[in-house]
């Protein structure tokens, strides 16, 4: 008894009830203090509560996430069928509009024979592309909205913002903003008018690409949705680093949505340097016929010349540079380095501006710096274009199939 006394805890005698273990232990001093205990989560009856309540109550009214939940479900847009309708109804009011517009500046013969003579390098481009689409396996609603984007609402938006800025640039440089255009303002406005369908279809793909879970996401990776947490397409490599698997697809999908938003902008764009080159090779001929001058075939060499340029010597130059955009987007979203995600889809569009914009410095240094630009600089873009659609088709057939 003496110890038990010395040591400050008696023992309680047999058959007597000990007492309640938070007093129990506070009374030995065993436990810190109850204000020290770690917070306990609140029963479920009474989460949402308001504090201060331990039963019944008036629950809390929704706050702004759940409105925002709440809207994003109803909005009536996230139905595919209506936002398909929206769609195609925006795209042809566009079409409608561009249509208007060309015929201003062609007439209504020289529109004709524009939109005939464009066509005839279309089933060329569309083909090359349709064999690459065998490795990027790109829905054919998703290549028809392109094509369709590019025609119609890239087109509208280009020639409107092309004339602001070349009335402002004329204004306030003289002879040297018309340059200024056509150097760098036409190209930056052309590549982000035709960008602005690749991203809308290759945002959704941040639901196949997350991060690894319990690896941190960079900035451009949140900002593109991209959640830890998820199913991610990463493997160990053999020095134990963490790498991006291959994405051929991916990549071949961006060159295919940018290559068929280019062929419909260049559809449209060559029907309206055709038909405004007939126009007036029609009026020089007619004015021939007036002075007493036979008519002939030269009286059309215009036509035949922008025919030669756009249709046979670069029907890929519009696609070669959105599908640059369109490779840095779908590299951007693939890859799994972060540098490599921050950087790839601004360097995409800045190759694809500066290329544009070269090409379109290259129509005013006369036919031999015309040649000369042509050879060094789009010919090579071209080739290297196409090692990148045979390499991306090596890698499918060696790749064994997985399921979409």
């Amino acid at each position: 008894m003496a110890a038990a006394t010395a040591a400050g805890s008696p023992t309680p005698p047999t058959g007597a009830r000990s007492l309640p273990e938070p007093t129990a232990r506070r009374s030995g001093g065993l436990l810190p203090e109850p204000s020290r205990r770690p917070p306990q989560p609140a029963p479920p009856a009474l989460r949402g509560r308001i504090p201060g309540q331990q039963g019944g109550g008036t629950p809390r009214p929704p706050g702004p996430g759940r409105v925002r939940s709440l809207g994003r479900r109803l909005w009536p847009l996230r139905r595919p069928a209506l936002s398909s309708a929206v769609a195609a109804l925006a795209l042809a009011g566009s079409g409608v509009l561009i249509l208007r517009l060309v015929q201003r500046q062609t007439g209504t013969t020289g529109l004709l024979v524009g939109l005939g003579l464009a066509l005839l390098p279309l089933p060329f481009v569309l083909g090359a592309l349709a064999w690459l689409n065998q490795t990027a396996r790109v829905p054919v609603r998703h290549s028809l909205f392109c094509l369709a984007w590019g025609a119609c609402a890239a087109t509208t938006m280009a020639i409107l913002a092309n004339g602001w800025a070349s009335d402002f640039l004329i204004a306030h440089r003289g002879a040297r903003g018309e340059t200024l255009g056509a150097e760098f303002a036409t190209p930056l406005i052309e590549e982000l008018a035709k960008g602005a369908a690749l991203l809308v279809l290759l945002l959704p793909l941040r639901r196949r690409h997350r991060c690894e879970e319990g690896r941190p996401c960079g900035r451009l990776r949140r900002l593109l949705w991209h959640r830890p947490g998820r199913p991610a397409h990463f493997r160990p490599s053999p020095a134990g680093r963490v790498r991006a698997r291959s994405r051929p697809r991916t990549l071949a999908a961006g060159v295919v949505l940018g290559g068929v938003t280019a062929c419909g902008f260049a559809f449209t764009e060559n029907a309206l340097y055709l038909g405004r080159a007939f126009t007036a090779d029609r009026q020089a001929r007619l004015d021939a016929i007036g002075l007493g001058e036979s008519p002939s075939l030269r009286d059309f060499d215009g036509t035949v010349h922008t025919f030669v340029l756009r249709a046979l010597l670069s029907p890929f130059a519009h696609p070669l540079f959105t599908a640059l955009t369109g490779l840095g987007l779908a590299l951007t979203l693939a890859t799994g380095r972060r540098w490599l995600a921050r950087l790839g889809a601004p360097i995409g569009l800045l190759l694809a501006m500066g290329l544009h914009g070269v090409w379109n410095a290259a129509a005013g240094l006369g036919t031999d710096g015309f040649l000369l630009v042509y050879g060094l600089v789009m010919v090579p873009c071209f080739a290297a274009l196409v090692c990148f659609a045979v390499w991306a088709q090596t890698r499918r057939t060696r790749q064994p199939s997985r399921p979409d």
